[in-house]
């Protein structure tokens, strides 16, 4: 879009179930933050949205491992989130949330629309269950082998190894995440998006935008090409935590995440906007910009604007620039295995030195394929580059000015061709930093930043001002004045990616807060504008930092691997507990359940009776290893069928947050089988 009036940008609402680390802003935040600022330095009106996304199964897995609720969770990582955004100079005009009432009657609405005109088919099909957990499965909350790339860890909806896009029952050997048990297929309701009636329209959209990134033009294309095309996909689910369904026969279903989250950019701009809100998403002359991941595409490339074409009288995206993935010290950044770097624990570790890191994500910037942070660049990036080209220049500069003239700008100088020279070729890198930005280049935009303050140190290494000084005053103030100008070129282009470097920077050349970027293109230190102290804009990371940082990586995944522990459920009163009657029982005979890899049916002497109990520990003991084994089991529990077999009770077992299972043992003489646990 050419000239469009207005910028809605918008970032991927983050999951509110953990932490942000360096992969998020790497992928989309960042780059939108640079885009915004560069956007409203240029003087465009622009609105910044994002939220978190609190709800999906991402959420109740996270709640069910804390023991906690999923507001407690999203409560928790909301705040924390939001708090670490600000601080790192992610700069939304919103960060909204999924779970408020304006997104609630949002998303709703939405969902009538398309009912109501017919749009939605109602649909019966076969989803895995969990007979063990008596619940269906959302996405999440089955993993298997990806058939793609046979990662053993994929998830219903997704491989995040691959970054293929799957359905629960493409998974190779699926296992629930509730019970670790073989899920069975079961038919249920619900109501789906046809994305094969409506891949004419899809279609035509992203036939407008072949210009967009090939990763992204490129995935929607394979998607719609594919040998059976798009298919219709569910935007509702049998979960109790979300936005419910809000029609008649949908009772115990919310919608799809996937259909609730994008429209939270919109509830979020509401929530900000109330009154003009409907400017920033209808107006045709509004240019709509999505930053997300790779793994995000298909979501907002073809689901999202399909939901937004029915629903009618909304723009679709005009861009659509996301990013591959970055991986950390040469592995892939895994929040399971804790290989990450986390935000709100780097900016403990730093203080004072977002902008380090900036640096090193923007030159780092996964644009195009994956790329790697290293502890090490990190450092070097730090030590070579701001230290020794960006704050050197500054530095020597400020100092100087304030030796020879008390900190004044000097004042009717005669500039020669060289002077005029180095001034172009720094206003030329402005130039070419403005054009990468604007097409989404941030490696390219920084490059060209960082030839402005080398543009600086050549002249000043050319010139040796310092010499001058001593034969020629005239001619030094003309060399000062220019290294001057270059220094405020710099306090206008380190602003979108080095924001708080150019707060300091200006106050030292003690420069209005706000500069805009044409200001660039001017003499911004006027002769007798007086400059502030010099101070240095960064300092060395010396050896033993970084050392820190690489054995905190490692000690972290080894705690975890060696001290993970399942956290505490709920309290339970004495009353509760001495309902339970836990006895000691003999297996008798044992044998694998038909079709399932994971069941073993044993018949159990409970010195009560003799009974039959399935339990999912196939995986951890043979039916040849449990016959003559002592176990403790529950015998007041509720009878239930479990794959066509009625068990009559449950055994205890110890399990590890790795999902080993372990017979609960005494190691004392053989107790008799019927004896009470107390």
């Amino acid at each position: 879009m050419k000239n469009p009036k207005r910028y809605t940008v918008t970032a991927a609402l983050p999951y509110a179930n953990g932490p942000v680390h360096i992969g998020h802003l790497a992928g989309c935040y960042l780059p939108s933050d640079i885009y915004v600022r560069y956007l409203r330095q240029s003087g465009k009106d622009v609105k910044f949205i994002c939220g978190s996304d609190e709800h999906g199964v991402a959420i109740t897995i996270k709640a069910k491992k804390e023991g906690v609720t999923p507001q407690d969770v999203v409560d928790k990582y909301h705040k924390m989130m939001k708090n670490s955004f600000e601080e790192f100079g992610i700069n939304f005009d919103v960060f909204g949330r999924t779970t408020s009432e304006t997104h609630k009657e949002n998303a709703t609405e939405f969902f009538n629309n398309l009912y109501e005109k017919g749009v939605l088919t109602e649909q019966e099909t076969e989803q895995y269950f969990d007979e063990e957990a008596n619940q269906f499965l959302a996405d999440r909350y089955i993993t298997g082998t990806c058939p793609v790339c046979k990662n053993a860890g994929a998830y219903g909806d997704q491989c995040e190894s691959c970054g293929s896009t799957l359905s629960p029952t493409e998974l190779l050997n699926p296992q629930s995440t509730l019970s670790g048990a073989t899920p069975i297929l079961r038919k249920t309701k619900n109501w789906f998006l046809p994305l094969d009636k409506l891949s004419g329209k899809i279609r035509s959209y992203l036939e407008q935008h072949k210009d967009w990134k090939p990763n992204v033009y490129g995935q929607c294309m394979s998607w719609l090409n594919a040998g059976d095309g798009l298919q219709p996909r569910s935007m509702t689910r049998d979960l109790d935590w979300g936005v419910p369904v809000p029609i008649k026969g949908a009772e115990g279903k919310v919608l799809y995440v996937w259909f609730d989250a994008p429209i939270g950019y919109i509830s979020a701009t509401r929530e900000l906007l109330p009154e003009t809100w409907e400017t920033w998403w209808k107006d045709p002359e509004t240019k709509l910009v999505h930053f997300i991941g790779k793994d995000n595409i298909v979501f907002h490339c073809i689901i999202f604007p399909t939901i937004l074409m029915e629903h009618g009288g909304y723009i679709l995206a005009d861009e659509v620039p996301a990013n591959e993935f970055l991986n950390l010290e040469g592995a892939k950044i895994s929040t399971s295995r804790n290989w990450a770097v986390w935000l709100h624990e780097y900016l403990q570790d730093f203080p004072g030195k977002q902008d380090v890191l900036r640096y090193a994500l923007a030159a780092t910037m996964p644009e195009s394929k994956d790329n790697d942070f290293t502890w090490k660049d990190f450092q070097q990036r730090n030590n070579n580059e701001l230290v020794a080209d960006l704050g050197n220049f500054v530095n020597r500069v400020v100092v100087l000015t304030n030796k020879y003239y008390n900190g004044i700008v000097p004042q009717n100088v005669a500039l020669t061709a060289e002077d005029e020279a180095a001034l172009t070729k720094a206003r030329e890198a402005v130039a070419r930093m403005s054009a990468a930005i604007e097409n989404y280049k941030f490696r390219e935009a920084l490059q060209e930043m960082m030839n402005i303050a080398r543009t600086g140190n050549k002249y000043l290494a050319d010139q040796e001002p310092w010499k001058m000084q001593k034969v020629d005053a005239a001619r030094t103030e003309a060399q000062m004045f220019t290294a001057l100008q270059i220094a405020g070129i710099l306090a206008v282009a380190i602003e979108p990616i080095l924001p708080f470097t150019a707060n300091k920077l200006r106050g030292m050349l003690n420069l209005p807060v706000v500069l805009e970027w044409q200001k660039a293109k001017e003499n911004l230190l006027v002769g007798g504008h007086q400059l502030n102290a010099a101070e240095l804009l960064f300092e060395k990371i010396e050896d033993e930092v970084v050392k820190a940082q690489l054995e905190k990586l490692n000690a972290s995944k080894t705690i975890q691997k060696s001290t993970n522990v399942m956290p505490a459920k709920d309290t339970v009163t004495y009353d509760d507990f001495v309902k339970m009657d836990i006895r000691i029982g003999k297996v008798l005979t044992a044998e694998p359940v038909k079709k399932t890899d994971k069941l073993l049916q044993m018949t159990i002497d409970t010195g009560l009776d003799k009974r039959t109990v399935v339990s999912g520990i196939a995986q951890h003991y043979t039916a040849e290893q449990m016959i003559g084994k002592q176990v403790t089991i529950l015998v007041n529990l509720a009878p239930r069928k479990i794959r066509g077999v009625e068990s009559q009770g449950m055994i205890l077992m110890a399990e590890d947050a790795d999902g080993k299972l372990a017979l609960v043992s005494s190691d004392d003489a053989e107790l008799m089988t019927g004896s009470t646990v107390a």
